[in-house]
């Protein structure tokens, strides 16, 4: 590692560093000291023209005095890495800034300026792409750019009406300007080379391109590599048009092509081809040259692997996840690790690799000024770079530099897949497939006869499936493999057959989203999770029919050992929707979208760690409560900021949850029972709080593509269905604790045991907790409500009659209802002189404390707390199962007693129904 000891020898062994000496020592003062900014080259280029040099003149010497600083910077002061980038960045961006400018004002001279249809000035966009976009240029590289004008036209011509032209030719002469003041070769050199082969259609298209050309062309001849391209996008000038409302319509233009809505791990393939590509180039290129094949940006392990791991998972994940898409390659590997979607350590290494080849990259162009990446061969030239990192010999930072290079690779070729396939025959791969690795046979009569006989009776359906005949050839493909892995699978007796054949079901009617047959041929242990998802119950196979998106959930290993947390759930969409804010992309039907994916997200996560055993039933019902309580925040906040008529900062506004909600007691796909009530004396009060919770009851139940998030129910609203959809919390609070002539009835006191504050102010719930407080405390003649309860009791049997014979888990005497009605008759009849029963901490709970207090017989409520906590879980595996939960009354059996044992000593003799 590095000596720090050292003497670093200057920046002055560079031949460049001499070269710029001999010729640009006079000049050297007139750049400012300090890191070469954007306003200390404008001092120094407006110092170059004031001494008579031209533009051209002095954008060449101006590059000359910034390189000269950055060496010295880098070499001898060791300066972070992003000293030097942002230094060529902004350089580049001055460049072209002023280059644009006085073209275009010469062009006017003679044309007149470009106009729309309507008259209105026509702008040009010139965007910078891959490190020019992320502001990460090093100093020895070219500029690729793209040059998009806002709508065709023409040119409003001089006074005298001569000179107009078509704007598409007054941008051509323009893009040929800039070049010149930039690119062309003169005594000073030049600014920078200029590359525009990322235009549309390559060097074959038109230097210039429209909007509409390029939305044209994007959408119909746009290939995968060109969405890294277009990745790190970005308007680098003129300056007065980058922050133009215009810029959102190329904004528009560009998203949806780069960032697909759906997960898209097709591009898997693609970035392969490319990357192929590229190191048969390089191998060409060090064919003959050993010294080449050491080229820290394009050989194994270089810079582009580490660009290329990071733009993949990017452009695969940030159609759905908007803040993973940012330009930098260090700030998207920072975004990447808090997404979960690359471990902390590795995107640590990487960022460590990565700075370390850039600035060796910059040492090798630092000696010759040559646009290269390959190590010198000379021992002096290798010594100079080695000393300049901080190391003592050549030796001790070659050895540095293969073991980063052989940690990027290595995790390179976990992400890609490397040269051989891996091996599955433990049905554990945890491999990629590589490409064209065992094609399986085009006609379907020849995969067949490597199935088992029931799968191969089902693919036999295929032979006439106009979705199957309709897929391309690759997809096709991809299927049959998918197809023979399972197989396999099912052979080797790791995978059930009946698993498989959901999996068949559950297939078919996605194979038109080709990025799913690519996420699970990507991803082998996705693929096995997933079937083994499948095979342990109904429930979660029509769960992910309905958003197949989430199963990209299950390639986190450490998914399965966590539990929901709030803080990282909304901290997770406060960043999407910034993100969603800053592209101008955050309307409405995004936005119920994000809710969505995120909501259905969570519940597959939790729904996975239950099909594992991973967490009980009251902890499955812990986290879809606590989820609920999110969702019920996070989508409040977003609907009071975009509801139009609200009259304050934030609402006095309270959610109070009743049922399975206020008990914590949420099962999967339970809807919502709420109350909703405001405290705020302003006249618009009513209105306003009515219109957003019309707004809040839309956002959370209405169908969208991603499906909808809970079904609200506001029957246990003061007045039931024929109250008003939200009332003043005075108005509750009276209702409630009978005050008036209208009152709650019995069984809202019953409900009012399971009530929970769940979203609203510190002041509020306070004021909430009291009133529930002294409704369940109130004195009561318990003679009467036993009576109530019990005939309530008889009501709700009489509505769920169970035949056959059967013990029904919920409703059957001896079921769960009679444990629920059990305590609410224990929280109203003794909460009063017992407080430590009027706290809302679920059935099983308040069991344990009413016989501690002595009101059931030692045991009582012991064993009926167990036999609660069996009847749920029997509950909850018949409704994964989608069966109905009903058992032999001999099975039941002592379940069922010890339930009536309790009911018998609540209720005194009374029978359950």
């Amino acid at each position: 590692m590095a000596d720090k000891a050292m003497t670093v020898p200057t920046a002055a062994y560079s031949r460049f560093h001499q070269r710029l000496h001999r010729r640009y020592a006079g000049e050297m003062a007139l750049l400012p000291p300090g890191p070469p900014d954007r306003a200390r080259m404008e001092q120094a280029l407006a110092a170059l023209q004031q001494k008579g040099l031209d533009l051209s003149a002095s954008l060449r010497v101006l590059r000359q005095l910034v390189m000269e600083r950055a060496m010295v910077l880098d070499c001898e002061q060791q300066a972070p890495l992003d000293v030097v980038t942002r230094a060529v960045t902004e350089l580049a961006e001055l460049t072209l800034e002023r280059a644009c400018i006085q073209v275009r004002a010469e062009l006017d001279a003679r044309h007149g300026a470009p106009q729309g249809p309507d008259g209105q000035p026509v702008q040009l966009w010139i965007i910078g792409m891959g490190k020019l976009g992320a502001r990460e240029l090093n100093v020895s590289s070219d500029i690729d750019l793209i040059y998009v004008y806002e709508q065709d036209g023409e040119t409003a011509g001089q006074p005298d009406g001569r000179g107009v032209i078509s704007n598409h030719e007054y941008f051509g002469r323009a893009v040929k300007g800039i070049y010149a003041l930039i690119g062309d070769t003169t005594e000073h050199g030049f600014v920078f080379r200029v590359d525009l082969a990322l235009r549309p259609n390559g060097n074959s298209g038109p230097a210039a391109v429209s909007l509409a050309s390029l939305e044209e062309y994007l959408q119909t001849h746009g290939r995968e590599w060109e969405r890294f391209a277009w990745l790190k996008s970005r308007v680098v000038a003129p300056m007065d048009c980058v922050r133009t409302p215009q810029v959102q319509a190329l904004r528009a233009v560009v998203l949806p092509f780069v960032f697909r809505r759906y997960l898209d791990y097709a591009v898997f393939d693609a970035l392969r081809s490319l990357h192929r590509q590229i190191r048969e180039h390089a191998a060409r290129r060090s064919a003959g040259h050993p010294g080449r094949a050491n080229d820290v940006k394009l050989s194994r392990g270089g810079i582009r692997e580490i660009e290329f791991t990071v733009q993949l998972l990017q452009v695969v994940r940030g159609g759905q996840f908007p803040e993973l898409r940012c330009r930098p390659t260090l700030e998207a590997l920072g975004r990447l690790a808090r997404a979960g979607l690359m471990r902390a350590e590795v995107a640590d290494a990487l960022a460590q690799a990565y700075v370390f080849l850039r600035r060796v990259e910059h040492r090798i162009q630092y000696l010759d000024d040559q646009q290269t990446h390959v190590l010198p061969t000379r021992d002096d030239d290798l010594d100079w770079i080695a000393r300049t990192m901080g190391f003592a010999d050549a030796r001790a930072f070659l050895h540095q530099l293969d073991a980063h290079r052989e940690k990027v690779a290595e995790e390179f070729d976990t992400l890609l897949g490397g040269s051989e396939p891996p091996a599955c025959g433990t049905g554990r791969c945890s491999g990629t497939a590589a490409p064209g690795q065992g094609m399986p046979p085009r006609e379907i009569e020849g995969l067949m006869e490597q199935l088992p006989q029931a799968l191969a009776a089902h693919v036999a359906d295929w032979r006439g499936n106009a979705r199957i005949l309709g897929l391309r050839d690759e997809a096709r493909a991809r299927l049959f493999r998918l197809v023979q892995r399972t197989a396999q699978w099912v052979t080797e007796r790791s995978v059930p057959e009946d698993a498989a054949l959901r999996f068949l079901n559950w297939l078919e009617p996605l194979l038109r989203r080709e990025s799913y047959l690519a996420l699970l041929l990507e991803r082998p242990s996705v693929h096995e999770r997933l079937l083994h998802l499948l095979g342990a119950a109904r429930w979660p196979a029509r769960y992910l029919q309905q958003h197949p998106g989430v199963i990209d959930e299950l390639a986190n290993d450490a998914m399965l050992g966590e539990r929901f947390s709030a803080m990282d759930f909304e901290h997770e969409l406060a960043l999407r929707l910034a993100a969603l804010q800053a592209t101008g992309e955050d309307d409405d039907e995004t936005l119920l979208n994000l809710l969505r994916r995120a909501h259905h997200a969570e519940v597959f996560r939790t729904l996975a760690r239950d099909i594992e055993g991973r967490i009980t039933v009251e902890q499955v019902a812990d986290d879809l409560s606590a989820l609920a309580d999110s969702v019920l925040g996070v989508t409040a906040r977003w609907c009071w900021s975009r509801l139009k008529n609200r009259h304050r900062e934030s609402p006095q506004f309270a959610i109070i949850g009743y049922g399975k909600l206020g008990g914590k007691e949420l099962g999967y796909g339970s809807d919502l029972d709420i109350v909703f009530v405001f405290d705020d004396e302003d006249d618009r009060a009513p209105e306003v709080y009515s219109a957003f919770v019309r707004k809040l009851i839309n956002w959370l139940g209405v169908k969208t593509s991603e499906g909808d998030l809970f079904e609200i129910d506001t029957a246990l609203r003061p007045n039931g269905n024929s109250g008003l959809l939200v009332t003043s919390f005075a108005s509750y609070a009276n209702y409630q604790q009978q005050r008036g002539s209208n009152t709650a009835w019995t069984w809202e006191h019953q409900a009012m045991t399971r009530a929970r504050f769940v979203l609203g102010s510190d002041d509020l719930q306070a004021r909430f907790d009291a009133v529930r407080d002294a409704v369940i405390t109130a004195p009561r003649d318990n003679a009467s409500l036993r009576d109530e309860i019990v005939a309530m009791r008889e009501r709700v049997r009489s509505a769920h009659p169970v035949r056959g014979g059967l013990f029904d888990v919920k409703h059957s005497a001896g079921g769960m209802v009679d444990v629920e009605f059990a305590v609410q008759y224990l929280v109203l009849s003794q909460s009063g002189t017992h407080p430590e029963l009027t706290a809302n901490v679920g059935n099983i709970a308040l069991l344990l404390r009413a016989e501690e207090a002595g009101l059931l017989p030692a045991g009582v409520g012991r064993k009926a707390a167990s036999a609660y906590r069996e009847l749920r879980r029997l509950q909850h595996v018949a409704r994964l199962d989608e069966r109905s939960a009903q058992l032999d009354p001999a099975e039941a059996e002592p379940l069922s007693e010890a339930v009536l044992t309790l009911w018998q000593a609540v209720f005194q003799g009374v029978p359950p129904g």
